[in-house]
Order: structure tokens, then sequence, then C-alpha cells
């Protein structure tokens, strides 16, 4: 009898732990792959849409490369302000997009007499990469760029923008030990730590295997093939040792990143900080439902730091 339970038991815990890794397949592949927005997608915003016509009609645009510290050939758009300046806008974009994605924000910033830089994280748009690192190499990524921007402006003052990755990206580079050139940073839908974020986001599967053996096989599959820890992307601890005077922006309805997180982030933040919660507002749509109370709050948060 001891044998045939012990027998109905592997053969459960086979099951199992088959299901998990055919399960953490599935996830790897929908989180981990890069992605893009296919022209359809884009165009099924009207100002996503009109904001890359811009981007790509633009003069002023052109395109820069830099080298990451493990020679991958990373890419950036590059729009050059009308009338010279040294004020500078770094816009860093979220899974399944690229750099052009950011170009909503960057007219608007371009539109002030900002100089803007829209880089393809490492793995999207013409950027070197196999998978999405969600911030784990892609802030020391950020902070090439930052340096490559220093190095031809000394007297560059650099803002961070990002959003939904981008934010997480955003807020781990200000973790770093950042040079004064960087005044401050706008995280708009943040999550906390990757692996809040994987675990809400199988929950929304509904999947049967259990999410604590999923998020194991995943954690392995991610560290063998990309060689990180995703218990390492650790943003909550990266703002509780940033200087980089930092607002936080979440919209309430936002049913893919919790708000709750980035209400979390800002308690955890030590820099100067500020919360804008956007009512009625989805993931990452906050600047396309209420542009005014948006940008009216990274306005002042430019004339509060003098930049």
């Amino acid at each position: 009898m001891s044998k045939k339970r012990n027998f109905v038991f592997f053969g459960l815990l086979t099951a199992l732990l088959g299901g998990g890794a055919a399960t953490a397949s599935i996830f790897y592949d929908m989180a981990v792959v890069p992605k893009k927005k296919t022209q359809e997608e884009i165009d099924s915003d009207p100002i996503d849409a009109k904001s890359i016509r811009w981007l790509r009609n633009c003069p002023e645009r052109e395109d820069i490369y830099i080298n990451s510290i493990d020679e991958l050939k990373l890419h950036a758009h590059y729009i050059k302000a009308a009338e010279e300046s040294h004020k500078y806008a770094i816009c860093i974009h979220g899974v399944k997009s690229d750099g052009e994605y950011m170009a909503m924000y960057a007219q608007h910033y371009h539109d002030l007499g900002i100089n803007v830089l829209l880089p393809d994280n490492r793995g999207f748009g013409m950027s070197e990469g196999d998978y999405t690192g969600y911030g784990y190499f892609d802030r020391l990524d950020i902070l090439e760029w930052i340096y490559s921007i220093i190095r031809k402006d000394k007297d560059a003052h650099i803002i961070l923008h990002g959003v939904s990755m981008g934010a997480a990206i955003t807020l781990m580079t200000t973790g770093e030990h950042l040079p004064e050139n960087v005044v401050f940073a706008v995280a708009d839908s943040s999550y906390t730590t990757l692996v809040e974020e994987f675990v809400d986001v199988y929950k929304m599967t509904k999947n049967i295997i259990p999410v604590s053996v999923c998020l194991f096989i995943l954690r392995m599959a991610i560290l063998l093939k990309c060689g990180y820890d995703i218990k390492k992307v650790d943003v909550l601890e990266a703002v509780s040792k940033s200087k980089t005077p930092t607002l936080f922006i979440h919209g309430d309805e936002d049913k893919l990143i919790d708000p709750h997180m980035s209400a979390r982030l800002y308690e955890k933040c030590a820099a100067p900080k500020q919360y804008c919660l956007i009512l009625g507002s989805g993931h990452v749509k906050g600047a396309y439902i209420n542009p005014e109370k948006y940008w009216t709050k990274i306005e002042k948060l430019m004339e509060k730091t003098g930049y």
C-alpha cells in the first residue's frame, strides 16, 4: 500500500512539475522575449500614431549609438532642441514597445525647448539584446546614456522620465550614484519588485499550477538564459538609496500594475518626492486622459528644482 501511495505521489509531483515547466515556458515567452507593437497597434491610438509620425518626420531627429558595459550596441533617437539648450530629457519606454513609443512625451519636451533622447532598451527596437531586463541591466545602460550626454555637454541638466518598465528602470537608475547633472526623475506607473509584478500578472491568468512552482522554474530559466536573478530587480531597495528628486505618477484604474505599488515606492523613497494620482486613468494613460494635470506637475517640478 505504501508503494502504491509513493507511486501516486511521484506521479502527481511529476505532473505538477511538468505542468509548471510548460506554464513557465509560456510565461517566459510572454514576459521576457522582447516584443514590439505593430503598426496596427500604434494606429489604434490616434495620439500615439500622430506623435510617432512627428518623430519619424522630425528634421532634428538622428540615430545615435553607444556600447553597453557588456558590449551590446545600443540605439537611441535623439531630437535636438530648436535652439541651443543645456536641458535634456531621457524618455524610457516599457515592455512590448521601443523608443519610438515615447514620442508623445518627447514632443512635449521638445516643444519646451529641451533636447530629447529616446533609448531603445536592450533587446528592443534597434538595440542589441535577446531578452527583457526589467531594469537589472538597463539601469546601467541609462547611466551610459547619461554620461554620453555629459561628455558632449558638461553643463547638461538631465531629467529621466520612464513609463511602466521604463519607470522601474528610471527608479533603479536613481538608486545608483548619479552625477549632479541629473536634476529629477518622473516615474509613471512603476512596479515595486519584479517578483511581485510577475505574481500579480500570473494570477490574472487563472492557471491551476501553483504560483510558487511556476515562479521558481521561471526564475531559474531567466537566471540561466538571461544571466540575472528576478529577485534582484528590487525597485523598493533602489529608491531607498535615491538622492534624486522624484515625481511618482500612477492611474487609479491601472489593471496591469497595482497603483498601490507607486504609493509604496513613494513611501520608501529617500529623496525629495511628490506623488500624483490620475483619476480615471488606466495603465500609463495619465498623460492621455488628463494632460493638463500630468504636465503641470512636471513643469512645477522643473521650476522647483531650478531646471
